[in-house]
């Protein structure tokens, strides 16, 4: 291999494992709604841009770029709230409720762009050059958006870790398995649910957030297919990790990310056209859940 076929290489991993990292904070997201709270929300692709939006507008206003993506993820948390009072206290079905958040967040995102559809905020500080991102000088400076994106992908893993292993976190994981159990320790089951979704929807704005950052706009239109996108890295991730018993199931996720990402990066590679790639997204996501699936079937039922 020549030096530059294997410097284009070089420079297709770095962007496969970036991206891989940033949608791997939505596919952790997407964990907890749809892996342990059973809740398939149809919200991410509002959530997702909403983050990006509210990004966009407070570093175009002059805001700190890392309180920018903080603001984000709590209006995230609070678009997830509202899909799970949807759902919870007005009796609205999952799917209904993601549905109807949808397609508001589809609005508001418009108010808060002042009505542009992209909102640009070019050559101002975001988290891959202010902040902390300033002590990677010298040979890790090319690098930055990489070792960025990785660092807040380990960080959010951590997190959820240690609050999955909390009071509040074991409510979490027994309310998507037996709701029951939770009544009889005298919590409400829908306020574990709305827990969980404000959860998993901060993790989504957050994963927008990180990526408006890295071109420097926000696209209204950018959270179309996020939720396919999320869940087949949930599933990849799962599916093909699962036997390894020491990894968590965040490890999973962020390894799916990564692995989805490098799929649809070697479909353009191999010369598919950009207008195909949603197809191809749907494909793999119904490709993962069936072998997923037939792998059920094979596995020895437990007496």
């Amino acid at each position: 291999l020549d030096v530059e076929t294997m410097s284009t290489a070089l420079s297709l991993i770095e962007t496969v494992l970036r991206e891989g990292f940033i949608y791997s904070l939505m596919a952790m997201g997407v964990l907890i709604t749809y892996k342990i709270l059973d809740f398939p929300d149809l919200s991410v692709d509002g959530t997702f841009p909403l983050g990006a939006c509210v990004t966009a507008a407070l570093i175009a206003a002059g805001c700190d770029p890392w309180l920018a993506c903080l603001i984000a993820a709590l209006a995230g948390a609070a678009m997830g709230c509202v899909t799970g009072i949807l759902h919870v206290r007005l009796g609205i079905t999952d799917l209904l409720s993601g549905i109807l958040v949808m397609t508001a967040a589809w609005s508001v995102n418009l108010i808060i762009t002042g009505g542009k559809a992209i909102l640009q905020f070019f050559n101002l500080p975001t988290i891959f050059t202010a902040g902390p991102a300033t002590l990677l000088t010298g040979p890790l400076e090319p690098h930055r958006q990489l070792i960025v994106a990785f660092l807040i992908a380990v960080i959010l893993k951590l997190l959820l870790d240690g609050f999955l292993k909390t009071k509040s976190g074991l409510l979490l994981r027994a309310g998507g398995d037996n709701s029951r159990f939770v009544t009889s320790l005298g919590r409400n089951p829908g306020s574990v649910k709305i827990l969980g979704l404000a959860i998993g929807n901060a993790c989504t704005a957050l994963s927008g957030s990180v990526l408006a950052q890295v071109p420097q706009n926000a696209d209204i239109n950018s959270g179309k297919g996020m939720v396919v996108m999320a869940l087949a890295s949930v599933i990849i991730g799962t599916g093909v990790f699962g036997r390894l018993s020491f990894l968590k199931a965040t490890t999973m996720a962020m390894l799916g990310a990564i692995l989805y990402k490098a799929c649809l990066q070697v479909a353009l590679q191999l010369g598919l056209p950009s207008s195909y790639l949603k197809l191809l997204m749907a494909v793999l996501l119904t490709l993962a859940i069936v072998s997923q699936k037939l792998g059920k079937k094979g596995e020895p039922e437990h007496v």
